[in-house]
């Protein structure tokens, strides 16, 4: 089967609705066609630039909120399959809360919500740039859920961001039977010049499947930088598509089947000897 694989590279801020606006007017960029087609958004693409309270303030409830009513809306107007990037899940409680989910919520093209993957690695991290010290597990609350959905026979594995450099999460994803993994991130300039590609060809190649990676990129309103460079890449390790460092949209039609080609020729999958135990 054949599907069209987008990532969406943008520009976040800390203004919901535009982001919201800014999301559409790039939608609005693909041109219609019958080849099922599936878009990652890049982290915190819904609220980004400001701080992470304020991604606890703008934290939904599951299935309730502008940013979810949003999602589901694009969805079902422009036929797509999205993969929303990462939102602030918080739970259900009316009480004011600490910490919310990093959650990546997929939506089908009637607009209906099929999966959702919580974050799992949390980037507490020291980076040689403006902001210097990352401290995401202050206001985030870690997953535990490794997670894959199917579309129109296709499994789709969720991923995001920091994930990228813990093997064993994408090791798992493919023993689900992951054809494609999506990384919605918001990786930033410094780690993404120095990783970015390299890192998700490796996963590529470790687990022979199509990967879409999804950045955030430029400058955002607390002066962080972020790398972009959003790719679309085969399980050979090819780049089937790269934007760079502008807002945009990385396009690539792909065979699902060539897959099982390329593990019958490289079955290094099934010579492997070691089984890693993870405690995911």
């Amino acid at each position: 089967m054949k599907l069209r694989l987008v990532a969406l590279q943008m520009t976040s801020g800390p203004d919901v609705e535009q982001n919201i606006q800014q999301v559409e007017f790039l939608l609005s960029q693909l041109t219609l066609c019958d080849t099922p087609t599936l878009v990652v958004l890049p982290e915190c693409w819904a609220c980004f630039g400001g701080n992470e309270q304020l991604q606890l303030q703008t934290a939904e409830i599951l299935g309730v909120g502008q940013i979810q009513h949003a999602m589901s809306q694009l969805a079902a107007k422009f036929k797509v399959w999205l993969v929303g990037g990462s939102v602030p899940i918080k739970g259900q409680s009316a009480q004011p809360q600490s910490k919310f989910y990093a959650a990546s919520l997929v939506y089908n093209p009637h607009g209906q919500c099929v999966a959702q993957y919580n974050k799992i690695h949390l980037f507490d991290v020291e980076v040689a740039d403006k902001t210097g010290s990352y401290q995401e597990s202050l206001y985030t609350r870690a997953g535990a859920d490794i997670v894959t959905f199917d579309l129109q026979g296709a499994k789709i594995g969720l991923a995001i961001c920091y994930d990228l450099r813990f093997p064993e999460l994408f090791r798992a994803l493919q023993a689900q039977g992951a054809d494609v993994i999506c990384v919605p991130s918001a990786f930033t300039y410094v780690t993404g010049q120095a990783h970015w590609q390299i890192l998700n060809q490796a996963r590529a190649i470790e687990n022979q499947c199509f990967m879409v990676a999804a950045n955030q990129v430029g400058q955002h309103n607390n002066g962080r930088e972020t790398w972009g460079h959003s790719m679309v890449i085969d399980a050979w390790g090819e780049l089937l598509d790269i934007r760079g460092s502008q807002p945009g949209l990385v396009i690539a039609e792909v065979d699902i089947t060539s897959l099982q080609q390329i593990r019958a020729k490289m079955p290094n999958l099934q010579h492997r000897k070691i089984q890693v135990a993870s405690s995911l």
